[in-house]
């Protein structure tokens, strides 16, 4: 969509472990109509290999840090990877 050339599945990565098993078990079922349209849209790109989803704990995702109320040796450990790191260039 982006005209970025993807070799193999794209990585989805998400911390609700309900919503990884419902997505990536074919038999699941959602029972709000709204949900249910928008939702079959995720298990049939995993079942063709277009994307591979994948649980990633609170305490390894950096989106957490601007969306969750975290601990402050889980915030200042996510918080200290991003902005403490060494540069490439380097």
């Amino acid at each position: 969509m982006l005209g970025i050339g993807v070799n193999g599945p794209a990585m989805m990565f998400g911390n609700n472990k309900l919503i990884i098993i419902n997505t990536t078990m074919p038999l699941s079922q959602l029972k709000k109509k709204h949900n249910a349209i928008t939702y079959h849209r995720v298990p049939e790109a995993i079942a063709a290999g277009i994307i591979n989803f994948f649980h990633i704990p609170s305490v390894s995702n950096f989106a957490d840090i601007l969306t969750k109320t975290l601990s402050g040796g889980t915030f200042y450990s996510l918080v200290k990877l991003l902005l403490f790191r060494t540069p490439n260039w380097i």
